[in-house]
């Protein structure tokens, strides 16, 4: 997998887990403030997008996940 497969990957795994765990309809409900990690993935996403650079990206890259672009 290339590093931007992986974040998106990432980054869709967590907003789906932070759902799980902060919708009281959920069968894994923990607390509401889960919501709150859905929001941060999000703006991290939106950040991304606008300026082009990601933290994980820039990680994974280091530890020798090639790039993609």
């Amino acid at each position: 997998m290339k590093s931007w497969q992986i974040v998106r990957l990432v980054a869709g795994f967590f907003v789906l887990l932070s759902l799980a765990l902060g919708v009281q309809a959920s069968p894994i409900f923990m607390n509401e403030w889960w919501l709150a990690f859905t929001a941060f993935v999000g703006l991290n996403l939106l950040q991304s997008a606008l300026t082009k650079w990601c933290l994980m990206e820039t990680i994974l890259r280091k530890f020798g996940v090639e790039c993609g672009c």
